[in-house]
């Protein structure tokens, strides 16, 4: 399977520093590898025009939250007005 996500290079200038390139994962492409937030990767320079990214390590994996709990005033049952 191949798939191929176009992106630009960006550019942070911040005053009295050197510039730094920023590129990014499209979301489909992190989703399709599995990549998590805080993820530590590795750019290897491969040729010229290649470059090759691992991971050094997984990201730690994140509890999930159980499902929201109903309010005490839900769960009662309701009582009949007089």
């Amino acid at each position: 399977m191949q798939a191929q996500y176009p992106i630009t290079v960006q550019a942070i200038r911040s005053q009295g520093q050197k510039v730094r390139f920023y590129v990014y994962v499209p979301l489909p492409l992190a989703a399709a590898i599995g990549l998590e937030p805080g993820e530590e990767v590795q750019w290897t320079l491969v040729d010229r025009y290649t470059l090759q990214m691992q991971r050094q390590r997984p990201a730690p994996r994140r509890a999930t939250q159980p499902p929201a709990r109903r309010t005490a005033q839900r769960r009662r049952k309701a009582t009949p007005r007089r």
